[in-house]
């Protein structure tokens, strides 16, 4: 049989098996090895394949439609292309994230020999991949192709089981690449019982008697808290309010962790800890002896440090996997167990509510007052970053829509100005990493299947991912970008090199003047730059109903939107102390 035969039939046997194992999304990055998979991905039924020209824009993307729930796969040629996934690929494995990498390679005898575009590919990504599976030669072998189907069905439960995350496959090709389509049954080769296959990953979960001895570690103690850090289960919402419910616990829930929007009870979910623990005179009144804590570690610093000097007696950390996502090194129990179903099973020994709700009430009580300043902040409309998140909040109201928000300061502002609310929205971010790059394709990849996505992002963000948007021009995609333009590093503003006033500016404000309305023009997009809040509202409102790529510019001023930060958190701070005080004095 001739080489392209057994070249066509390896690779088809392998996508075909992608597509039967539920891979429906492949990005492609241009280039000349990776041709029989392109090729033949993109002439299967069932696969849709984007092509993404700029390969670390390209694995962002692919991220992108992983996190939104759909799993992706990832190809490129050989050489430094398969390096340009390398952020891509460690944000997925530190955000658990499932993500099949295939990178194609030049054949053995090509390799450490002076041989172009050929650079070592085994292994290469090191602890950041689950799995590595340095693939054969093609051929057209009984065995050789049901070892193909294997390879991709494994790389696929691979990534998807807890935790989830990234596996790479490395496939030498020979020349020549171009495989032949027009043999007849392409996709059954290596087929396995008619192509019948059963993935059943189980999940870790707790013996009776230590599921007795948490229930009764909650029922002894009536100081604790539920937080909930970032995590993807909308499951998860109900049981922890009905575990807060009957042990009494207040729930401190992230931005992200998917609590503080949708039907459920919200009136145990403390929304604005991030204000008011930076206070530690605040502090030292909310002293628990236990904490609960669901999903990886939250994003505020203020409940990093209160942690830190709380030191509570019992620190309970619960995660589905045996991975350790414990920074504090306070942890005294790492509990894995699936979190829904640990919760379920403490409903079942916490049959009724907790009588003692005082501790409950204060936290309520507290969390009630900082909010009202929030909210009488930003009725005063101040034009600083904080108010575009509740602006486009209510923009949304009555819309479902997912925002995915950048780090520095807009996932930390999305902390600060999410309040509860019943209307459902997804909230994401790259917080494996917490890195900047990559985030723009990230949020365009979450875009590409998923509706009304609005991405909340600075202008250095955006600069470090500008060629991503043109994937938005040339697949046609409908979402919203936010430019937060405060001309360089805003969040430096807030840490003490800001008080470097001589080195500051070169080499932490970094200024870029650039133009993002020019920027908008070369990817195709409308722009509208919001001078007033009404403005940016209505440019909210007009941008979720319009298709296409969108851009809104927001421009401010580095000193000023740090110091309207801190008037907020100083005017919480004495609102809430004179609260604890005046209930002191009630008592």
């Amino acid at each position: 049989m001739s080489h392209q035969e057994q070249l066509t039939r390896y690779c088809a046997a392998f996508v075909d098996e992608l597509a039967r194992a539920g891979v429906k999304h492949v990005v492609v990055s241009p280039g000349s090895r990776s041709t029989p998979l392109t090729i033949i991905l993109n002439h299967h039924p069932s696969i849709k394949v984007w092509m993404n020209i700029d390969e670390r824009s390209a694995a962002f993307f692919a991220l992108g439609i992983s996190k939104a729930g759909e799993p992706a796969a990832l190809l490129c040629t050989s050489g430094t292309a398969a390096a340009n996934y390398y952020p891509a690929i460690i944000e997925a494995k530190l955000s658990r994230v499932p993500l099949i990498v295939l990178t194609s390679d030049r054949p053995h005898e090509l390799r450490n020999v002076g041989a172009p575009q050929a650079i070592d590919q085994i292994k290469m990504y090191g602890d950041h991949v689950k799995w590595f599976q340095e693939m054969p030669l093609p051929s057209d072998r009984e065995e050789a192709l049901r070892f193909s189907r294997v390879s991709a069905r494994r790389a696929v439960s691979t990534s998807q089981v807890q935790p989830s995350g990234p596996v790479h496959l490395n496939f030498p090709f020979q020349e020549p690449l171009v495989p032949d389509l027009t043999i007849e049954q392409l996709w059954d080769g290596g087929l396995i019982n008619e192509g019948r296959f059963s993935h059943t990953p189980g999940s870790y979960q707790l013996e009776n008697e230590q599921i007795e001895m948490l229930a009764k570690l909650i029922k002894s103690h009536k100081r604790g808290l539920i937080v909930v850090g970032p995590q993807t289960d909308d499951q998860l919402a109900e049981k922890v309010v009905c575990l807060s419910e009957r042990s009494g616990y207040p729930i401190l829930a992230d931005p992200l962790s998917q609590l503080r929007t949708g039907s459920h009870d919200q009136a145990n979910i403390i929304d604005c800890y991030d204000a008011f623990l930076r206070d530690g005179a605040i502090n030292e009144k909310l002293c628990p002896d236990v904490i609960v804590r669901f999903g990886a570690m939250p994003v505020a610093k203020p409940f990093l440090l209160y942690l830190k000097k709380m030191r509570p007696t019992h620190y309970i950390v619960v995660d589905e996997s045996p991975e350790w996502r414990e920074p504090t090194h306070l942890a005294t129990d790492m509990v894995y167990s699936d979190p829904v179903r640990l919760c379920s099973e403490l409903l079942d020994k916490l049959s009724t509510d907790q009588q003692d709700s005082s501790w409950l009430t204060l936290w309520r009580n507290i969390n009630q007052t900082a909010k009202q300043e929030v909210i009488d902040f930003i009725d005063k409309a101040h034009w600083f970053e904080g108010q575009a998140v509740s602006e486009l909040l209510s923009s949304i109201k009555d819309k479902e829509a997912a925002i995915f928000v950048g780090n520095s300061m807009p996932v930390r502002d999305l902390d600060t100005f999410l309040l509860n609310q019943q209307n459902k929205v997804r909230t994401m971010a790259n917080r494996g990493a917490n890195g900047i790059d990559g985030v723009v394709s990230t949020a365009l990849g979450v875009s590409a299947v998923t509706d009304n996505v609005f991405l909340l992002i600075g202008d250095l963000s955006l600069y470090h991912d500008m060629n991503g948007l043109l994937a938005g021009k040339l697949h046609q995609l409908n979402a919203t970008i936010i430019v937060m333009n405060n001309n360089g590093g805003g969040i430096f503003s807030f840490l003490p090199q800001a008080k470097e006033a001589g080195d500051f500016e070169q080499l932490f404000g970094t200024p870029t003047d650039l133009d993002f309305e020019t920027v908008a023009k070369l990817y195709h997009m409308n722009y509208k730059k919001a001078d007033s809040w009404p403005a940016y509202r209505k440019a909210c409102i007009e941008a979720s109903a319009a298709p296409g790529v969108k851009m809104i510019e927001v421009q401010t001023n580095r000193a000023d939107n740090t110091e309207k930060h801190q008037q907020l958190w100083e005017r919480i701070s004495e609102s809430v102390r004179s609260m604890i005080k005046k209930d002191v004095h009630d008592e």
